[in-house]
């Protein structure tokens, strides 16, 4: 009963949020019929309407309004940007036509299922974060895509990916997911970001040889593996878990950026493993259990051990090093 109280009082909250006085919603009036970029980022408009008769339009932004439908845009076939990051969507729909979009985003609204594109073939960067998306399905038909941002969404499965050859950036943080999986497909993913999910093992990256940064932090994992095909990463973000051993990554000469911080390190030779990158210009170490001396303060001793031990440093932590 206490879930579905707060469910009713959530949902009458959010119907008194949509109740925006008349008065301050605006209308779109468009000056210049002929403009190629029109922007109506947090003009308190509540509708898509007067938008027919832009024959040069490419770019149209309606970031931050109050719009909850996806209408009025039939005739725009030369767009190739669409921004309605930020409104009161709930449904992908009325799209059908604008077959020349590149890059969509429709962030922060309240869609539950990814819809209504089928015929946006020429997509490269498409945006939903910060939605109530609970599966990745309906872009089978985006092989164009680039760059997909799923995060803050309540996805519990990677799947659905094998078409998206094309990929280089995936961006999956903040769901529900449980398990590295679905991506070896992914051959020329360059970007790899699932920072905090549930995922308790590092694994199913074999096949992504070009991976160059990988985040994922605010996990459950306590070893480094699965990383052998991965030689390319210049980066890895392994915060916020469960670790105690720095192993399994000395074959990763590019290492450039190496996040570390919030782990369970407490001996000052797994420093030393770090050694074998030659690379390595950044580490963050702090809060781990080295970091902290015997009163619980942080060890006087800490940033020297480091820095003798990693001589060409430039960054330790957030402190640049001189």
């Amino acid at each position: 009963m206490a879930d579905a109280k707060e469910d009713s009082s959530s949902s009458v909250e959010m119907e008194k949020a949509d109740e925006i006085p008349v008065e301050d919603v605006k209308e779109v009036v468009i000056v210049d019929r002929n403009a190629i970029d029109i922007d109506f980022n947090q003009s308190r408009i509540a509708k898509l309407e007067n938008l027919e008769n832009l024959p040069n339009v490419e770019t149209l932004c309606f970031r931050q309004n109050l719009i909850k439908k996806i209408e009025g845009l039939a005739s725009l076939t030369t767009l190739t940007e669409l921004d309605l990051y930020d409104n009161q969507l709930e449904h992908i729909e009325n799209l059908e036509t604008l077959v020349n979009l590149e890059v969509l985003d429709l962030s922060f609204n309240r869609l539950k299922v990814i819809q209504g594109i089928e015929s946006l073939t020429k997509i490269k960067k498409l945006y939903l974060v910060n939605n109530k998306i609970e599966k990745i399905e309906g872009i089978g038909s985006q092989t164009e895509l680039e760059m997909l941002e799923l995060g803050a969404n309540r996805i519990r499965v990677i799947e659905n990916l094998d078409h998206l050859t094309k990929l280089r950036s995936l961006f999956i943080g903040k769901n529900k997911i449980t398990k590295l999986e679905g991506l070896d497909k992914l051959i020329h993913l360059q970007c790899l970001s699932i920072q905090s999910n549930r995922i308790l093992k590092l694994e199913g990256l074999d096949n992504l040889v070009h991976l160059d940064e990988l985040y994922i932090s605010h996990n459950g994992i306590e070893v480094i593996e699965g990383l052998d095909g991965n030689t390319q990463l210049t980066t890895l973000d392994l915060a916020n878990n469960r670790i105690k051993k720095i192993e399994n990554i000395s074959h990763l000469t590019e290492l450039a950026e190496f996040w570390f911080n919030d782990n369970q390190v407490d001996s000052w030779n797994e420093i030393d493993h770090l050694q074998a990158l030659p690379n390595l210009e950044t580490v963050y170490m702090e809060r781990n259990p080295i970091w902290y001396g015997q009163d619980g303060k942080i060890c006087a001793d800490y940033r020297r051990k480091i820095i003798l031990a990693l001589p060409k440093l430039k960054q330790l932590d957030a402190t640049l090093l001189r």
